[in-house]
């Protein structure tokens, strides 16, 4: 599979709860359950946005999770590689 990075405009994120994320986080998870070939890793929550760290088969999966979840998918990039600082040598 393939790792993308999913950037979603969500207006107010950031000031949620932790059981508001709890529910986002199960409404997703609901999503997914009707989805193969699509894997949530983790989220950043930042300001309006959450950054979504996610495991597909191709990009059309994660516009179907956005769909039956109702969390846009505002920019979709697919993660060539990943370095870190032990990339470094």
């Amino acid at each position: 599979m393939k790792r993308y990075v999913i950037e979603r405009d969500l207006p107010g994120v950031g000031a949620m709860s932790q059981e508001e994320l709890g529910g986002a986080s199960a409404k997703s998870n609901d999503a997914l359950d009707k989805i193969p070939g699509v894997q949530w890793q983790h989220s950043y929550v930042a300001g309006d946005k959450t950054f979504c760290i996610y495991l597909a088969e191709n990009e059309d999966a994660i516009h179907k999770h956005a769909e039956l979840s109702g969390f846009p998918a505002t920019r979709i990039t697919e993660i060539k590689t990943v370095i870190d600082p032990t990339t470094a040598g």
